[in-house]
């Protein structure tokens, strides 16, 4: 599967355009639509030249593939557009390992009922100790929980 253009939308929308190195809550340096390298596989600096509204979609869509690739990988059920969309934007913020690690990932192959996923949707809402990421954690649930028929798995 990939992300259709709500998807797009959704984690544009989440990570915010920026086109100017700048350092995430993390502090890890990063330009256009939460990206931290470049096509080439070379990390952001905070010494890099801006770039273009253009650049910053294209980077984007070049790295999300990844996640997209990654949420295909490991899940074990049948999911529809809105589910899938939202465990890549999960995906692409607390990172493939942590993705296919998680509890969230488990509970959804498992077919567990809506409010278990729901709760473990919500406990990667942290950057250090700081409890930021609720309110994205929230939206992205809300995304999963709506509704497209389920499509299978290719």
């Amino acid at each position: 599967m990939k992300l259709d253009d709500v998807g797009v939308d959704f984690l544009i929308q989440e990570e915010g355009m920026v086109l100017h190195p700048y350092l995430d809550s993390a502090g890890i340096a990063t330009i256009g639509v939460g990206c931290t390298y470049y096509e080439n596989g070379t990390k952001v600096k905070m010494t890099d030249k801006p770039i273009t509204r253009d650049r910053a979609i294209g980077l984007f869509k070049n790295t999300v593939v990844t996640f997209e690739r990654t949420v295909t990988r490991v899940l074990r059920v049948e999911v529809n557009q809105n589910h899938f969309n939202a465990l890549v934007s999960l995906c692409y913020n607390i990172g493939g390992g942590a993705f296919v690690n998680s509890t969230v990932l488990k509970k959804i192959n498992d077919k567990a009922p809506l409010n278990e996923i729901e709760t473990w949707f919500l406990v990667w809402n942290k950057v250090g100790s700081a409890p930021i990421l609720l309110g994205r954690r929230k939206r992205e649930f809300a995304l999963y929980k709506t509704g497209l028929p389920a499509v299978p798995l290719i």
